[in-house]
């Protein structure tokens, strides 16, 4: 005889409660994906915007500065040539030479009641009156500068 039991209906339930088992404890949730920057998510989006503006402006800043340092280092670099150094010795003592003239004109042993000196666009005149050297310097755009100085109390 044969065996009439159906075992193959006994797997099938077993099958059945099975996967109704597995499918009970499969919990499931809405999937969400967030983006970790702000200037997508738009979380904290305005903080970040202040951040870049700063790293910007901070690098913008740096920039700046380094080539103004290097032109100071190119300004100084030319200013301490050789022929700079001569030609600012030179000057001084162009400077020096003509003070002294007028100096001597103005105080040595014949002074001279008045006087006029042109020098790179610029006009000194001087006048003796009374007791008092009136110097009268005259720029390029035409402003004036008046000094009195008085001869009795040029002394030390």
């Amino acid at each position: 005889m044969k065996n009439s039991f159906p075992w193959f209906l006994i797997i099938y339930v077993y099958i059945a409660l099975f996967s109704l088992l597995l499918t009970s404890y499969g919990y499931s949730d809405e999937l969400m994906y967030r983006f970790k920057s702000p200037s997508f998510s738009g979380i904290n989006t305005s903080s970040h915007y202040l951040t870049i503006e700063n790293q910007e402006a901070t690098r913008k800043q740096a920039i700046k500065d380094e080539i103004e340092a290097y032109q100071d280092e190119l300004a100084r670099d030319a200013d301490n040539t050789t022929l700079a150094r001569f030609i600012r010795n030179l000057e001084s003592r162009i400077y020096a030479q003509l003070s002294r003239q007028m100096v001597e004109q103005l105080f040595g042993e014949t002074p001279q009641e008045s006087g006029k000196l042109e020098l790179e666009g610029n006009t000194i005149e001087y006048i003796v009156e009374n007791d008092t050297i009136t110097l009268t310097i005259t720029d390029e755009t035409g402003g004036t500068t008046n000094i009195t100085v008085p001869i009795g109390d040029f002394t030390f």
